[in-house]
């Protein structure tokens, strides 16, 4: 079930007046990554005020009960709910021009599964489900949101997955996720590893310096041979393959190909040493603190206090990763860079549906402004255009209704 403190996210607020004055009208956009949909959250500046994001738990009082035709509510300042709305006018919704398999060359290799047959058994965090198919349990991620970063960030992924050579240590890639009507790509699907993640571990199971080893070749396979930095290498992105007793590392939704969406502060290297860290003494403080402000002195410098059980001193571990630490300090952005086995793939392709024009208001001769290009779902519609839906009902109605079936 994904976890209370991830559910929500918001846009932020919205004031139809000045901020400053506690009855002007304010609009939130709330997404609720558990039912898949948009709720817009109305009321005053007195209660949403800017940057608090007090609409979340707002909506979080009221989310599980909303009809799904619901696409607004209004509440009081003290957050009550006085009214509902289903206007289609109030869905802000962006459409998602998802894009038919036939224009993804390079994906045209990889198996495929349609979404219908994706049964779903859990809820593992925002934007990953526990599905299975064929008797096959897999993890299936996928991209509900029409943000120009979440679709670059998805189609990167997808693609660096499928063509990354198989490795003991990197999560397998299974298969693309169709939707049934058109046969967009809509996600994909890896190999589920049972067991939560090592964020999630239970600290008197021994920590073995075998997976140090494991991860620190790993990041050198990565960076050195392939060109590719994972950044954001943390216990929350490992797992310990319950077969196989190794270490294996997931979610490259945030990975650089060379200098392609390289970012300060995200290398490998101080990835693996916070990490470390962070599972020998059970600090999590330093996750707090931005990426760009962050340096491995912080924690080299310093005494670790176990508290974590380890197959092996803590020293071992130390002495480890400093001699590793030191192998990949000269000439470290040159050798990066200049990996010899780089992988390749096309940019994301534009969708054909944004270059279907649609009207955007008129000037003031009364002329219609036509427009190209991104657009609210409810625009698509009023096109004619397809509009693949996610949304579903909250797990937890899911789950009580299995429950009084039992």
């Amino acid at each position: 079930m994904i976890e209370p403190d991830e559910r929500f996210f918001s846009e932020g607020q919205g004031y139809f007046g000045p901020r400053e004055n506690p009855a002007t009208e304010t609009h939130c956009n709330v997404w609720d990554w558990d039912q898949l949909r948009w709720i817009k959250v109305k009321g005053t500046a007195k209660l949403f005020p800017p940057g608090e994001d007090v609409e979340t738990s707002v909506l979080a009082q009221f989310a599980d009960y909303l009809s799904p035709e619901v696409c607004a509510i209004t509440v009081n300042d003290d957050g009550l709910l006085t009214g509902v709305s289903t206007d289609p006018e109030e869905d802000d919704t962006f459409f998602v021009g998802y894009l038919p398999l036939s224009l993804c060359q390079s994906l045209a290799d990889c198996s495929t599964v349609y979404f219908s047959q994706l049964q779903e058994l859990d809820r593992l965090g925002p934007g990953v489900d526990l599905s299975s198919y064929d008797s096959q349990r897999v993890a299936f991620k996928f991209n509900p949101l029409g943000m120009l970063r979440r679709l670059q960030m998805s189609w990167k992924e997808m693609n660096l997955l499928s063509k990354l050579p198989p490795h003991p240590n990197i999560i397998p890639f299974d298969r693309i996720v169709l939707e049934d009507v058109q046969s967009r790509v809509i996600g994909f699907t890896t190999k589920y590893i049972p067991g939560g993640t090592l964020a999630d571990a239970d600290p008197k199971r021994p920590f073995r310096f075998e997976w140090l080893r494991q991860l620190t070749q790993l990041v050198d396979f990565l960076n050195l041979e392939l060109g590719i930095m994972h950044q954001d290498i943390a216990p929350r992105n490992l797992l310990v393959d319950p077969e196989t007793d190794d270490i294996i590392l997931f979610d490259f939704d945030w990975a650089a190909n060379g200098k392609e969406g390289l970012m300060g502060g995200r290398d490998d290297v101080s990835g693996v040493v916070f990490t470390l860290y962070e599972i020998v003494t059970n600090d999590t403080h330093f996750t707090s603190i931005p990426h760009w402000d962050r340096n491995i002195d912080m924690v080299q410098s310093i005494e670790w206090a176990c508290h974590r059980e380890l197959d092996s001193d803590v020293s071992k571990f130390r002495n480890f990763l400093n001699e590793w630490v030191a192998t990949r300090t000269d000439r470290a952005i040159e050798r990066y860079l200049n990996a010899p086995k780089r992988i390749t793939w096309p940019d994301l392709p534009t969708p054909p549906d944004y270059d279907v024009p649609f009207e955007l208001g008129s000037t003031e001769e009364g002329e219609t402004i036509w427009r190209t290009g991104e657009r609210s779902r409810r625009i698509a519609l009023q096109k004619g255009q397809y509009c693949f839906r996610w949304e579903r009902p909250p797990q937890r109605r899911l789950l009580k209704k299995a429950q009084n079936s039992m």
